[in-house]
């Protein structure tokens, strides 16, 4: 998915990998990071991504701190990470959500200037990740929705009052957008 963003006037990719092999994650990063200086790239976890949408209101929000000159971290890409876990702290945001050894399905979230900018980004990324492109990976599934509640303290009663409005996966996935606009508050 690329779309753009008229009022920052940034194109947002976010894509999905399945069977993912891991082995250097550093090298993974820092290749990225060389052949595209013009792109602010994150790497998530998908296992703890609520779909699309949380990604989306992550880079949404972080473009809006740098703007206002609010953001906690020097990098865009790193502003994303922090708002998608909700959490102030880069190490802990990284221990959360960012990506491991072990993972295999990852969501890929970059902002760029152009669009052309952003398929070439895209195309880059997935020649180095060794894993399938699947945006399935992102949506959210009984295993995932346990995980997310746990990382977002969700209670069953914080859930259940969404519940008579929403299904249960809309309103956890309501709950994490909630959760990433409460980090603006507390800085």
């Amino acid at each position: 998915m690329i779309k753009l963003v008229e009022g920052f006037n940034k194109y947002i990719t976010i894509a999905g990998f399945k069977d993912v092999h891991i082995n250097k994650i550093d090298h993974i990063l820092s290749s990225v990071r060389k052949m595209l200086n013009t792109a602010a790239i994150q790497f998530f976890d998908a296992k703890l991504i609520a779909g699309w949408e949380h990604l989306y209101f992550a880079a949404l929000n972080a473009l809006k701190a740098f703007k206002n000159q609010t953001n906690i971290s020097k990098s865009l890409a790193v502003e994303c990470l922090l708002y998608a876990c909700a959490q102030r702290q880069i190490r802990v945001a990284l221990g959360l959500i960012g990506i491991k050894q072990s993972s295999s399905e990852i969501a890929v979230l970059i902002i760029t200037d152009e669009k052309s900018a952003a398929e070439q980004a895209f195309e880059e990324i997935s020649r180095l990740v060794l894993g399938e492109r699947d945006d399935a990976v992102l949506e959210l599934s009984d295993e995932k929705m346990v995980c997310i509640r746990r990382l977002f303290g969700i209670s069953d009663t914080e859930l259940a009052t969404k519940l008579e409005d929403y299904g249960e996966k809309e309103a956890l996935s309501d709950f994490v957008i909630e959760h990433i606009a409460l980090l603006v508050t507390q800085r």
